[in-house]
């Protein structure tokens, strides 16, 4: 991969998810739905070290020092990493001719890390299983990773200029 298709790959991830934080926001303050706390996820990676990779709940783990911020970060390379999923599925000209329908599936592909990975890993069960809510918890789930594939469209759009 080339110098060049790096950084429009970070750069589109980074705006992608930038597009889920924005979700995120409209979720939380006009829907009253709160979204994943990033400090929840910063407590995982921060306690992976020790050995511990799932959770019965992470709710009820005792609270790290910079647990928000590593979320946060571990959120944001996420997105980086993700906005690979457009080039494997249409190759470089992705940044050439971006298309909303290979934004969108690319989100709803992403969606596999949060059903198999992290929502097990902090004791919700597969796919948000063991929520009071796992049928809203899950459209919530697909509704932001398709505003991050919203995001991907978009941001690969202004690098395609």
């Amino acid at each position: 991969m080339d110098m060049m298709l790096v950084f429009k790959t970070v750069i589109t991830g980074m705006g992608a998810t930038g597009v889920m934080d924005l979700w995120s926001c409209f979720q939380k303050r006009t829907l009253k739905v709160p979204p994943l706390n990033y400090a929840l996820v910063g407590r995982w990676i921060l306690g992976l070290p020790g050995g511990t990779f799932c959770h019965h709940t992470i709710v009820s783990a005792p609270p790290l020092r910079w647990e928000l911020l590593t979320g946060w970060v571990f959120h944001y390379l996420t997105g980086i990493l993700f906005a690979v999923v457009p080039l494997m599925l249409y190759g470089a000209e992705w940044f050439t001719h971006p298309s909303l329908s290979t934004g969108l599936l690319a989100g709803l592909l992403t969606l596999f890390a949060p059903f198999l990975i992290l929502q097990p890993a902090l004791g919700f069960g597969i796919a948000a299983s063991r929520t009071p809510r796992p049928w809203l918890a899950r459209l919530f789930s697909v509704l932001t990773h398709l505003a991050y594939g919203v995001g991907l469209y978009i941001a690969a759009c202004v690098m395609s200029f």
